[in-house]
């Protein structure tokens, strides 16, 4: 029974793809499938659910995809119902508990210090790309003053053992980078945990280790890397060890989590020295701009915004969007005690979200994950003149194409609250709507 429960408790990537293959949720695809267009227009064609690629026509490594589409999926992988996910994420956020490092992993089966990065089942997913990209790899550093940093980048192939990785101004690998000369050891993990994948997705406060959050979402052991001083998640499928240099390079076009083209930057190279992988690794993919890139950007922004609402007032529940690109827009639902609760919400959840463009607050009676319903509460509850806040040239999203995206500089946006909730001490029937009686209908049929 414990050993159940053990298993019950730690899911990981592997164990999760058995789960869904028992399930019948995985889709599995036998013919071979090229990663040149092909493939991601296959995952497209299924809705991003979960589908595993047997054979790949330019490498040996099966690929999947879809794992992390919809949040019943994140949910179970967490072994919790997508409900339980907000308060999941923000206790493991107020609460990362530090991982223990293992003397071997399975991650470490195969080294290979004769790199080429060829072999790897590396996509272009559209014909605008400006390269070959990997979307779904972690990269993990150490900061000379705040420790280990895990987050995303993107990385555009360059040559058997080279990158360009899109590495955003102003954060954790970019401070980091600044403060050790403009070169830094980095070590990329592809096939990871939904933990460590939420983990990496998430802005922590400076100083606060994902990996601490992931291994409170989940046990999560590391394993020191073979050349570099970094550690890493045992049990992901392949490491790139290598180190961010100096030199830079165009990289891009390629798309954003607006489903647009991101444009072309001077990013700087990564040169990867060592690649360690499992015996019979599984390459983890995801669309960009499609629903697995939104959810990992959009919903660990839930409990930051969460946990910063409720410091002025009762939040009961937060939306991000996938109308708003899972970026830009989001709902709160609270539970309106005071006259300016609404307003104090709104400020609170540009604090916890700093990208939010535009959000709008909504009593505990309405349902944020129907757009109708949150409508309906602009439309009845809410007076431009009175209830919106308007706060101009306000540092913003570079992900916002309307937005003054000069360059050289940080990117500045008007944002906008909406006050929807009931005028304080006008609770009547007038706001809100009458339900008709509940009916068995085999009673009359």
């Amino acid at each position: 029974m414990k050993l159940l429960e053990i298993r019950m408790k730690i899911m990981g990537f592997r164990s999760f793809l058995e789960q869904l293959s028992h399930n019948g949720e995985l889709t599995r695809i036998r013919k071979e499938v090229s990663t040149e267009y092909e493939m991601a227009g296959i995952i497209d064609a299924f809705g991003e659910k979960p589908v595993f690629f047997e054979k790949v026509k330019e490498s040996s490594i099966p690929v999947v995809a879809g794992l992390v589409s919809s949040k019943e999926l994140i949910g179970r992988a967490l072994n919790i119902n997508k409900e339980q996910l907000l308060h999941k994420l923000s206790n493991a956020i107020e609460n990362p508990s530090p991982p223990d490092v293992v003397a071997t992993g399975e991650c470490q089966e195969i080294v290979e210090k004769d790199v080429d990065l060829t072999k790897l089942p590396i996509m272009r997913y559209t014909e605008k790309d400006g390269g070959k990209y990997i979307a779904s790899a972690i990269a993990i550093v150490k900061d000379p003053e705040l420790g280990r940093n895990m987050c995303f980048h993107r990385l555009m192939l360059l040559s058997k053992n080279k990158f360009a990785a899109r590495i955003v101004e102003e954060r954790g690998t970019d401070t980091a980078l600044k403060k050790s000369g403009g070169e830094l050891d980095v070590a990329m993990c592809i096939g990871n945990s939904t933990a460590v994948l939420l983990a990496a997705a998430t802005s922590l406060p400076k100083g606060t280790d994902e990996l601490g959050m992931a291994n409170a979402l989940e046990k999560t052991e590391l394993v020191k890397c073979k050349t570099v001083d970094l550690e890493v998640p045992r049990d992901c499928e392949i490491v790139l060890e290598g180190r961010i240099t100096k030199e830079k390079t165009s990289e891009g076009p390629f798309l954003d989590t607006t489903g647009t083209l991101d444009k072309i930057r001077q990013q700087p190279i990564i040169e990867i020295k060592c690649v360690t992988h499992r015996e019979k690794p599984i390459f983890q993919t995801l669309l960009p701009g499609r629903n697995e890139h939104q959810f990992l950007m959009g919903m660990p922004r839930e409990p930051t915004i969460f946990n910063e609402v409720n410091k002025v007032c009762e939040c009961k529940d937060v939306y991000i969007t996938p109308g708003g690109c899972s970026w830009l827009h989001a709902v709160m639902q609270i539970k309106k005690k005071n006259p300016d609760d609404g307003k104090k919400a709104i400020a609170a959840a540009f604090e916890g979200h700093k990208s939010l463009k535009h959000c709008v607050i909504v009593d505990d009676d309405i349902d944020i994950y129907n757009p109708h319903d949150v409508e309906w509460a602009i439309a009845t509850r809410f007076q431009a003149d009175k209830n919106a806040v308007i706060l101009p040239n306000q540092h913003g999203s570079s992900l916002d194409p309307s937005g003054d995206l000069t360059e050289g500089k940080k990117a500045t946006t008007c944002k906008m609250g909406l006050d929807a909730t009931i005028p304080f001490g006008k609770a009547d029937k007038s706001f809100t709507k009458e339900r008709y009686r509940k009916v068995d209908l085999n009673k009359f049929l």
